[in-house]
């Protein structure tokens, strides 16, 4: 069987195991303004596809991880951001159990998916047009390597109803001894306002959290979740030495502080997603009520601008961390990640970032997500991109003091308006005028 036909039976058996549905709301993005399935994605891993079909670019394939070092050097992103997971909800679910996790890297705009002696490499990449797209590379060697797009079987999974977007998610179940989830216990869905006691099942753990506590780690002998439930086994763990053979990954880690950071991240790629389709499709809307008016094309109608403000304001509410999961013990990974991660900046000129880590009562320093400078952000559309801005301004500068925002201290708002007055280019004018 060719692999990518084996690939794509995986693919519904996962969805089968979670019980999702294959059909979704994919008609609702896969026609105009968006054609999701049929648009030409212009990403980072196109663009590094164009460089290997030219020769200028070699992908080496290493005997025991395939075409991954090589992937991951190309497209910047750091080993150190290492996680692996070990349930069965995912594409290549026969190679995964408790022994045999699959591992996990990222960066700001690419997640990659390893399987030791995987068929094939998983990679998604959040696209300035058409967010969350997926890919597989064939772990075979081959003179130009693919990565071949994927649309409905991937939407399987990665469709997210209620916003209507081709998306990335984060998932915590209870894992039995093989690593499927235990249907009957429920799951949860991970981003920065999950509590830590509900992160994390079926996930590798390393770092230390104080007296918190978390479902990672975690192997259930028996297809039932007990009332009486604790994981004092899977705390505060620094060493998968006698879990895993930690030899048969790029790192021997599965860094809380990385796991903590991806969880921000995918759902933040999420809402600039859906920002974004719900503009598009707001103006297709209007375009339609502007023609039979006579109006102007491009012109707002009252409800398309009340959708693009709905869409802004969920934009901006995660951007500053709002509902964010308050931390009662300090924070500390193992593989280095954070020190990576934060030395990336940019800086301004008082040497801060948004980058910075704080780990001791929130995830960062100062709550602003640094996906602010992501190609995915700066292609939102510009009418809700000028909403954003708009929203941020009047958070940052004290007009806005909802409870939404309470969160954050006058401190908090004068530094985030610092930083990105120094290191975010394209602000509207009137953030500098003022």
């Amino acid at each position: 069987m060719h692999p990518a036909s084996s690939l794509s039976r995986s693919f519904l058996a996962v969805s089968a195991v979670l019980g999702l549905a294959v059909a979704g709301r994919a008609e609702d993005f896969d026609g105009p303004p968006i054609n999701y399935s049929s648009a030409t994605p212009e990403n980072v891993v196109t663009r590094l596809q164009k460089q290997i079909d030219a020769g200028q670019v070699k992908l080496p394939f290493a005997d025991d991880f395939g075409y991954l070092p090589a992937v991951l050097k190309e497209l910047n992103v750091p080993v150190s951001s290492q996680t692996l997971v070990f349930s069965k909800t995912s594409l290549q679910r026969d190679r995964i159990t408790p022994r045999t996790p699959r591992a996990l890297y990222f960066n700001d705009d690419v997640y990659v998916g390893f399987c030791r002696l995987g068929e094939g490499m998983e990679v998604s990449v959040a696209d300035p047009e058409l967010g969350a797209v997926f890919y597989t590379v064939t772990q075979e060697p081959a003179e130009k390597p693919k990565f071949q797009r994927h649309t409905e079987n991937c939407l399987a999974c990665h469709l997210s109803k209620h916003q209507g977007i081709p998306a990335n998610v984060v998932r915590s179940v209870y894992p039995d001894r093989q690593g499927n989830p235990i249907l009957s216990g429920g799951s949860f869905r991970t981003d920065h306002a999950s509590p830590l006691k509900e992160r994390w099942g079926g996930w590798y753990v390393t770092g230390t959290h104080g007296k918190q506590t978390h479902l990672g780690n975690l192997v259930l002998s028996r297809r039932t979740v007990p009332d009486d439930l604790t994981n004092e086994d899977g705390q505060n763990v620094t060493d998968l030495k006698g879990r895993i053979d930690t030899g048969m990954y790029l790192s021997p880690h599965s860094d809380l502080v990385a796991l903590m950071v991806m969880e921000h991240q995918t759902e933040m790629h999420n809402r600039i997603t859906a920002a974004n389709y719900q503009t598009r499709l707001a103006h297709r809307d209007a375009d339609v009520i502007n023609e039979l008016d006579h109006a102007p094309r491009g012109r707002l109608t009252e409800s398309a601008a009340r959708r693009v403000d709905g869409a802004a304001e969920q934009l901006v509410k995660y951007l500053l961390f709002a509902d964010e999961v308050k931390l009662t013990d300090p924070l500390k990974g193992t593989s280095g990640f954070a020190e990576e991660f934060a030395g990336r900046g940019p800086f301004d000129k008082k040497g801060r970032s948004l980058r910075e880590f704080d780990l001791k009562t929130r995830l960062f320093k100062y709550p602003c997500s640094y996906l602010i400078y992501s190609p995915a952000f700066d292609g939102l559309p510009a009418s809700v991109k000028e909403r954003v801005y708009r929203r941020l301004w009047d958070v940052l500068t004290g007009k806005e003091a909802g409870k939404d925002y309470a969160h954050l201290s006058a401190a908090d708002r004068q530094a985030i308006k610092e930083i990105l007055l120094d290191t975010k280019p394209g602000l509207p004018d009137y953030w500098r005028a003022q």
